[in-house]
């Protein structure tokens, strides 16, 4: 399957093709993969993000999936790509990794139907839809600052074509160790139900990411962690977790936050989706909580 790159080639961004382990531009420039500065494969013009989607994160939050798909954005701004660092400000400690399949749009995209989605998708990437939890208390649900802080969606390493979502495995790995692994048989809306969705409304145009869910066991990461989301068919997006260099501002804002939905939502409770009790898990805590369901 063809795989396209973006990297940067002699200081400026490029987009390349892999051919065996170089990355080859139009004009013939090449470097080795190991050796590129890799951008996100595409340049977006938004990112939009479906919350809940794997049967295993449904189990986990011990809850249902609503009748239709839900859904919240990342600003451009927090793309990053492969190798780069992720970065967990300074005074704050609820970073989550949650690895996530991108859905790169090809081109002009209103009003299709799922069986004709397929036909607007330029092809599909890796990606890392992490989530700063400590400011899960402000916004008003919105999760702007929780997802769209900066480097907070790394995609890549590169943009694969021709590629079958379905039955394909995925993989969260973290230091060596593989924290979440599911396949997309686990996804009750597939890409192209995800893509047909979004455009009833909202336009999609060439290059826009859409992020299709993350299975059960996002749990938080700590600087000098490296963070590795592994998907068949379609790579692996390495990125390392380091402190930001200044702390969040005090003087404006809501200010980071250690309440208790912040902690039960970045160890893997309930409260994000107001069940009873938080499950069990590898590093999971079992503890309850305050909330009455509704």
């Amino acid at each position: 399957m063809p795989e396209y790159r973006r990297i940067l080639l002699d200081g400026y961004p490029c987009d390349v093709e892999r051919v065996g382990d170089q990355l080859v531009s139009g004009d013939g420039r090449s470097v080795a993969i190991d050796e590129a500065v890799h951008l996100a494969p595409v340049t977006p013009t938004k990112i939009i993000c479906i919350h809940l989607n794997y049967r295993s994160r449904v189990e986990e939050f011990m809850t249902k999936l609503p009748p239709a798909p839900t859904y919240f954005h990342k600003p451009i701004t927090a793309l990053t790509g492969h190798k780069s660092d992720v970065v967990r400000p300074e005074g704050c400690q609820w970073l989550n990794y949650e690895g996530e399949i991108a859905i790169v749009i090809g081109k002009t995209c209103r009003n299709v139907s799922p069986a004709e989605a397929g036909d607007y998708i330029a092809g599909y990437s890796v990606a890392n839809d992490y989530g700063l939890h400590d400011f899960r208390d402000t916004d008003a649900g919105s999760m702007l600052r929780v997802k769209g802080s900066d480097t907070l969606c790394p995609v890549g390493p590169g943009l694969i074509t021709g590629w079958d979502f379905r039955g394909k495995r995925i993989q969260t790995i973290v230091n060596g160790e593989v924290k979440q692994d599911a396949t997309t048989d686990e996804m009750e809306w597939d890409m192209h139900y995800i893509v047909a969705d979004i455009a009833r409304t909202i336009t999609l145009v060439p290059g826009d990411i859409l992020l299709s869910g993350t299975p059960a066991y996002s749990r938080p990461v700590v600087p000098g962690d490296v963070v590795t989301v592994e998907v068949e068919g379609l790579g692996a997006l390495t990125n390392t977790i380091v402190s930001g260099p200044t702390p969040i501002r005090d003087d404006v804002g809501a200010q980071p936050s250690d309440s208790e939905e912040v902690q039960s939502t970045a160890k893997g409770g309930d409260w994000e989706f107001r069940g009873i009790r938080a499950p069990r898990g590898p590093g999971a805590q079992r503890y309850e909580s305050t909330v009455e369901e509704e």
